[in-house]
């Protein structure tokens, strides 16, 4: 428990460093020449430069990282490699059987659709008198005219 204890201080620390090693470094083109829009830079390792020592420090943070992150994963207390079936206690559940399916019912003709139609139009009708609106005179294109105005 000590060793898993001393991964997780361990841990933390390397974090904590390779945010900061992160955060010190500069981008690609942080150079003299970039920075007064100059395209390419002429230096003898290439647009890179030699690797500095925050980029070596990242490297090694970063390596470091992985390595107690796998650590962690393995030692990790009340992790265990056992199914979720294995660790209930109860008995299985009787298996229901499905209901008896019903019998089906015809499905209706088209005289019968018919029929059933005009037999709830024909109450809709008794129920509900209809009003009639009073009419307009339309137009041979079948369009309503405007009310006439009245004159003064």
């Amino acid at each position: 428990m000590l060793l898993y204890y001393a991964f997780v201080v361990l841990h933390v620390l390397v974090c904590l460093i390779l945010i900061l090693v992160v955060l010190l470094q500069s981008g690609k083109g942080a150079d003299l020449a970039g920075a007064f829009g100059g395209g390419a830079t002429q230096t003898a390792f290439g647009s890179r430069g030699p690797a500095s020592f925050l980029s070596k420090v990242t490297t090694g943070a970063a390596i470091v990282f992985m390595i107690t992150s796998i650590a962690l994963s393995g030692l990790s207390p009340g992790s265990s490699a056992k199914s979720i079936l294995e660790t209930t206690k109860q008995a299985p559940a009787p298996v229901q059987q499905a209901p008896a399916p019903k019998q089906q019912t015809k499905a209706p003709t088209p005289e019968e659709i018919k029929k059933q139609q005009e037999e709830i139009e024909a109450k809709q009708k008794q129920a509900v008198p209809a009003k009639k609106a009073p009419e307009q005179p339309t137009t041979p294109a079948g369009k309503s005219e405007p009310p006439a105005e009245k004159k003064k």
